[in-house]
């Protein structure tokens, strides 16, 4: 497959036409990551940081059955974090980081998570993704969290043509209409997820290939490719 070249950005009316297509296939889609609280999908989404949401989900089982709050992470202890979380990747990181971002909690939030970004991003192992996550699934604000699968995505198609996270997500903000802003990076991320994937987009599926820049097109498998003149 020839590697994707930069797309001329669409219009507006076509990424609206986009949001309309997917709200009429799933209207309220939901996030991969088990969670029972805010703490706790704070934590899973800081676990899921170069890992897949099943394996996160897998290792969260116990962890969250054991410590559901930030006061039981911390009785816990950062050693039987790491025990409980040693199948992610990174695990020794991200176990540290749970354990003082729920020492955090507990100092300077009462034990709440703040649904405030510059208050979360404040938070060892919260970055701006992990922040606008939480903020978008407990919180319901309309945020856009870009992750490599919603950075592809938003350029690939022409949603969102830009060289950073950031930057795709400032594009997003100020052209998804704001009926779908709820909803948004989830339709995107299980979008770039299971059918616009990186290595072999599968256009043939695809539910909003007739907006979308990305050429040439993947055809169907066990169907040969168009002959080019």
């Amino acid at each position: 497959m020839p590697a994707s070249k930069k797309v001329k950005p669409l219009p507006k009316a076509d990424v609206a036409a986009i949001f309309e297509r997917f709200h009429a296939i799933e209207p309220e889609p939901k996030g991969e990551l088990d969670y029972v609280n805010a703490f706790t999908l704070l934590v899973a989404v800081v676990l899921s940081a170069q890992a897949t949401d099943v394996g996160v989900n897998k290792a969260t089982k116990r962890l969250f059955e054991l410590a559901p709050n930030p006061a039981a992470m911390v009785a816990l202890g950062q050693a039987a974090i790491e025990q409980e979380v040693r199948t992610i990747g990174l695990f020794r990181t991200k176990a540290k980081n749970v354990f003082l971002l729920s020492q955090q909690l507990l100092e300077l939030h009462g034990g709440e998570v703040p649904a405030d970004r510059d208050a979360l991003e404040a938070l060892p192992g919260v970055g701006r993704k992990t922040a606008n996550v939480v903020l978008n699934i407990f919180f319901k604000q309309p945020t856009i969290a870009v992750d490599t699968h919603l950075f592809r995505v938003g350029n690939r198609t022409g949603m969102a043509v830009a060289s950073t996270p950031l930057a795709v997500e400032q594009i997003l903000l100020k052209t998804i209409p704001p009926q779908y802003m709820l909803h948004a990076h989830h339709w995107l991320i299980l979008h770039g997820r299971y059918i616009c994937k990186a290595r072999t987009p599968e256009c043939w599926r695809c539910p909003i290939a007739q907006w979308c820049r990305y050429s040439p097109k993947t055809p169907a498998p066990n169907k040969p490719l168009p002959a080019h003149v």
